[in-house]
């Protein structure tokens, strides 16, 4: 499959996520908005458990992954047996959690007080006070977010701070050529590849960071992303890179305010319409992310990203939004 090809098959998957997303959102939006006075009711069910472990493959990352699926599948018995073998903050975290409701607050308030820094405590505190129906979640969230900004737990609690948006982030689409054995590297290894090649090319810093950008790592692509467009300021997807990394749902502005200008700098470039249709689309603003998408195929008709333009439509047009 060439690299073309690659990018129009990832963003179908992504394109189909997304738009179910988008959907939520938009029915969100549309449903009445609750009194602000009614209190938090529980939820029912154990809460879900967030553990991000990124590329780890040591033992203990391991463990913690295979004792997630068990609470996952609703073995919590099993998770929390699995849970207590290991010697990690992540770990009694799981503890806690497998013995829901017993104890559950009382623990994670516990280790809030331990490991106040620590975003996996702080986000899955928040999310327990929720299924509790208490009060204080949106607080451990936005903890959870300014103590690891640059890491997935930023990125889970965003979604659970802006629930207006889609979930996640918008992940840029490049064109850029993967290096050769890529595919049969490790995740570890993969990443390791990706930093190296950064170092030495416009095209390294985008794929790393699209990398970094998958890994819940958004502040460190950004970095990345603003690096390659001081190095290639007239490279249009270097530049539309750099403005789709800074879109954060606390301050939508920021990556807006730089697609614009690029769409008059650059406006027969497919790659800047299609982001700005992504970012459209994130943010729940269906009909104008139509306008975008559909210039994206007809500037440059023939190229990936308009026919990764198409496969959104397609899935909009599906979806009945």
């Amino acid at each position: 499959m060439s690299p073309f090809a690659r990018v129009v098959a990832l963003t179908a998957a992504a394109a189909a996520l997304a738009v179910a997303a988008v959907v939520g959102v938009v029915t969100l939006q549309t449903d009445p908005v609750p009194s602000a006075a009614a209190p938090p009711k529980a939820r029912e069910g154990a809460p879900p458990l967030t553990l991000e472990l990124g590329v780890r493959s040591d033992p203990e990352a391991v463990a913690l992954r295979r004792a997630a699926r068990l609470y996952a599948d609703g073995k919590r018995a099993q998770a929390g047996r699995a849970f207590a073998r290991l010697d990690s903050v992540e770990a009694r975290v799981g503890q806690a959690f497998a013995a829901w409701p017993d104890g559950t607050i009382d623990r994670m308030n516990r280790l809030a007080g331990l490991h106040a820094q620590d975003a996996v405590v702080q986000l899955n505190l928040g999310v327990a006070l929720l299924w509790a129906g208490l009060p204080g979640a949106d607080d451990a969230w936005r903890a959870a977010a300014s103590s690891e900004p640059d890491s997935g737990y930023a990125v889970a609690a965003g979604n659970l701070l802006h629930p207006e948006y889609a979930p996640g982030l918008p992940v840029f689409v490049t064109t850029a050529r993967p290096p050769q054995g890529l595919d049969g590297l490790r995740p570890a290894a993969q990443l390791e590849l990706l930093r190296r090649n950064a170092a030495r090319a416009v095209e390294g810093k985008l794929l790393y960071g699209v990398a970094l950008q998958k890994l819940g790592r958004q502040r460190s692509a950004e970095r990345v992303f603003a690096a390659a467009a001081r190095e290639a300021p007239g490279d249009v997807e270097a530049q539309v890179a750099a403005a789709v990394a800074r879109f954060d749902k606390a301050r939508p502005a920021e990556a807006f305010s730089r697609l614009g200008p690029l769409s008059r700098k650059f406006p027969e470039r497919a790659t800047v319409r299609f982001h700005l249709g992504l970012l459209l689309l994130w943010s729940g603003e269906v009909k104008e992310a139509r306008v975008q998408l559909l210039r994206a195929t007809t500037v440059e008709p023939g190229s990936a990203l308009a026919r990764a333009a198409r496969t959104y439509l397609a899935e909009l047009d599906k979806a009945g939004v």
